[in-house]
């Protein structure tokens, strides 16, 4: 790390709150590699680099193209088409160093413009999402004095069908700001 200038910072092993995307994106590639590896999974390291391919290579929506076109500003090509199109790539080679240049230049704007695209995209995903999330929250008004069972979540994951989830009934003694209150 000393020799990339690299700090490392240290972070908890599991906190899904803060990498919700690391989540994501770890999930994908398990889900690629449960695919590809089957029954035999010794063999998950030999199929890593196939995996993370198909990962790079598969449009996500989110950022509305591939993680490969974000890099590299353009589409990714199979190497049977790289070789079909080698004799077209000599042929333009012979460019003057100002045209080339240029072009280069043109093209680093454009890249520039695919990923302040990309952000945009995330961005319109996020809030389509939180749109959707909150859409299904319902809005509950407690005052003071109100008496109110408490859903125990813990409790849910024990079965039995006539268990009950919610507690004992409590009190509201307290209102805060954005719908936190304060139970006796």
């Amino acid at each position: 790390m000393l020799k990339y200038g690299v700090t490392h910072r240290l972070s908890t092993a599991y906190h899904p709150q803060t990498s919700g995307q690391v989540e994501v994106s770890n999930s994908g590639l398990k889900h690629i590699l449960e695919r590809t590896v089957g029954e035999n999974r010794a063999s998950w390291s030999d199929k890593l680099n196939d995996a993370l391919w198909a990962f790079r290579t598969t449009f996500k929506t989110p950022i509305g193209c591939t993680l490969y076109k974000l890099v590299y500003g353009k589409a990714c090509h199979l190497p049977i088409e790289l070789e079909h199109k080698a004799y077209w790539a000599l042929k333009h080679c012979n460019f003057d160093l100002k045209t080339v240049g240029d072009h280069r230049k043109v093209q680093m704007n454009e890249l520039n413009e695919l990923r302040d695209q990309a952000y945009e995209n995330s961005l319109i995903y996020k809030e389509k999402t939180k749109k959707n999330h909150d859409s299904k929250i319902k809005n509950r008004v407690f005052n003071f004095g109100n008496r109110v069972l408490l859903f125990n979540s813990r409790l849910k994951i024990f079965s039995g069908k006539f268990k009950t989830c919610l507690t004992r009934p409590f009190t509201v003694s307290q209102v805060f700001p954005y719908g936190t209150i304060e139970l006796s």
